[in-house]
């Protein structure tokens, strides 16, 4: 059983990396492209990378659905569906804020996930014990020293990343139970492909959509797709296995210091003092869960 802990934080962790640099690629992305055709691009890239390994699964006889009433079957389907729209909304609204807001506020705002989670899953029967809520507790007042560094007013983008967060936490939600219920690369697959669909869709209908501007732009659609959609997101599924969506959501959470750390690496950004201290609370608050919160 602790094994199997430390695997999925590990694996969490890794997706938490992973996302946090795709903040630079994603800003990158859009000097050349519109944020649909990046985001139907990138999502379409990693339904391709993921197509052979689902191939090799179903031909070993691999089982896409663990529950084999007619009923059953319909909800989880259903609810793959649903999952693979929450995760078009969220993209596409934190992809469209990013245009109008700062890096760092669009960070702390689509962090906030870390605390709706918890809350939503309150209404949904879920309980977290009080380390997850002083986790939650820590992890937010860190993120707000990491990514707030002036005036904080809400504009236009910083209203579109906000409503991505509350999207996100629904799917943290979904996720946390449809992973147990079907194989990981099968519901990933599903997801992609509706987000890859959703977002070319209107991005031939609303943007210009070049394969000069694409190719362009290979290097972070690339990052994008393949690490960002193929990897991070289905080890996210992999790790919800077994993993509370709480505790999930604090784990990911270190997205926004890994965001900082790519800030540094690749555009040139420094860190303040009060930035490192954003960092150490919600690694703090990370670690408080690591030791009791895993009980929840």
């Amino acid at each position: 059983m602790i094994n199997c802990k430390v695997k999925a934080d590990l694996i969490l962790l890794l997706a938490a990396a992973i996302w946090g640099f795709a903040f630079v690629a994603q800003r990158v992305g859009m000097d050349y492209t519109g944020p649909f055709t990046y985001n139907g691009v990138r999502f379409l890239l990693g339904v391709l990378v993921l197509l052979p390994l689902l191939y090799s699964r179903m031909r070993k006889g691999k089982q896409m659905i663990f529950y084999n009433s007619a009923s059953d079957r319909l909800k989880i389907i259903t609810g793959s569906l649903i999952t693979g729209l929450l995760l078009f909304g969220g993209v596409a609204l934190q992809q469209l804020g990013l245009q109008t807001t700062t890096a760092g506020k669009a960070g702390f705002l689509t962090e906030l996930y870390v605390m709706f989670v918890p809350v939503i899953g309150l209404f949904l029967g879920q309980r977290s014990n009080w380390y997850i809520w002083a986790g939650v507790l820590l992890s937010m007042i860190g993120l707000y020293f990491l990514s707030i560094t002036g005036g904080f007013k809400l504009g236009p983008g910083d209203t579109l990343v906000l409503m991505c967060s509350f999207v996100f936490s629904f799917h943290v939600l979904f996720i946390g139970w449809l992973s147990p219920r079907m194989d990981s690369i099968f519901l990933a697959v599903i997801q992609f492909t509706i987000t890859a669909v959703m977002n070319l869709v209107v991005a031939f209908a609303l943007e210009t959509v070049a394969l000069a501007k694409i190719i362009q732009a290979w290097i972070p659609i690339c990052y994008g797709g393949i690490l960002s959609v193929g990897v991070a997101y289905t080890l996210q599924i992999i790790a919800q296995k077994t993993a509370h969506p709480a505790y999930v959501s604090i784990i990911l959470g270190l997205e926004a210091v890994f965001a900082v750390i790519g800030g540094m690496l690749l555009l040139g950004e420094t860190m303040s003092m009060r930035m490192a201290g954003g960092c150490l609370l919600m690694l703090a608050g990370t670690a408080l869960v690591q030791i009791k919160g895993k009980s929840a």
